[in-house]
């Protein structure tokens, strides 16, 4: 596996998809699995030659940013395997590409925000204004414009319009908690009371600036659940909308070492298990009983398709 930057540790998609690596080695031994991290974007091709010159059956690169570094190894090395999280197969026969719709996951953390909001103020932001972030963005955004329309409210979202992909708020960073903390800060002195950053490491500082608010802020995490991946904060975590990177990655890599190679790609949704809310933990006895009633019946109506998903950053 190579890594994007931010470590094995970053509480996010790193970490998250090591262990469904780690998870395929522990259900069978002889599966060895090795991971090497990039500190920035020019380490992507080295890292993928140095693994494709290892012998690995099959090398995973972790992020969409990837993309072009795994077109350049695909094209160079027809006989070897490789999976992209994030991206499509762009049409290698030897690329599996493992994506994730997301915006599905987010439109249910976005409902639950509006629902949930004291102010009628709730905030997005992303590390980088890249697909992979800017879907759980619009995700998020449908939800809250959603929760309006049933409800005759106007909750605001600050950071983010799904109808200006140029726009939001970006940190420009998937490590930089200090950023983190002071664009949630911002976002709280705006009005907001429920911030949902989609931002690696750096959303550990959203985590940092509920904690210092005094019970004022609250925080939906990403892609993993928050109260296992960055416990300290579990108490300020409402929920977290989840990428489901350990699992997808885990039944890839035990059928790829059978030899029995996945052709073409994964697209993780609701209906899948691959996107969605975790649990409540320390809310659960605060989010009312219609409002999980609610989002039971907005996660079924967005499975059958009465619910549409507008994000143009949705895996085709």
């Amino acid at each position: 596996m190579v890594l994007d930057v931010g470590g094995v540790d970053d509480h996010s998609f790193n970490q998250s998809s090591w262990a469904g690596m780690e998870a395929a080695h522990k259900a069978n031994p002889n599966i060895d699995v090795s991971y090497v991290p990039s500190s920035s974007q020019n380490d992507y091709v080295p890292n993928l030659t140095a693994e494709t010159n290892k012998g690995c059956d099959t090398v995973i690169a972790v992020g969409g940013l990837m993309y072009q570094a795994v077109a350049k190894e695909a094209k160079a090395n027809p006989k070897q395997h490789y999976a992209e999280i994030d991206n499509s197969n762009q049409g290698f026969k030897n690329v599996y590409g493992l994506q994730y719709n997301t915006a599905q996951g987010g439109f249910l953390g976005g409902y639950l925000a509006a629902a949930m909001s004291k102010t009628g103020k709730v905030a997005t932001y992303g590390g980088l204004n890249i697909p992979p972030v800017t879907i759980y963005m619009d995700g998020f955004w449908e939800g809250v414009q959603y929760y309006n329309q049933q409800k005759g409210a106007n909750v605001q979202v600050l950071g983010w319009d799904e109808k200006n992909q140029k726009g939001g708020t970006f940190a420009n960073s998937f490590t930089d908690a200090n950023k983190g903390k002071q664009i949630t800060a911002q976002f709280q002195q705006q009005g907001a009371d429920i911030v949902f950053p989609v931002a690696g490491g750096t959303g550990v500082g959203s985590a940092a600036a509920a904690a210092a608010s005094g019970g004022q802020l609250s925080v939906i995490w990403v892609d993993t659940d928050g109260c296992e991946s960055v416990a300290q904060y579990c108490k300020y975590f409402l929920t977290s909308v989840t990428k489901n990177l350990s699992d997808s990655v885990n039944q890839y890599v035990t059928q790829a070492a059978s030899g029995s190679f996945p052709k073409g790609g994964y697209v993780g949704t609701l209906a899948n298990n691959g996107t969605g809310l975790a649990p409540f933990h320390d809310f659960d006895s605060k989010v009312p009983s219609d409002v999980k009633s609610a989002l039971d019946q907005i996660k079924q109506d967005i499975i059958s398709g009465k619910i549409k998903i507008t994000s143009p950053s949705q895996p085709q």
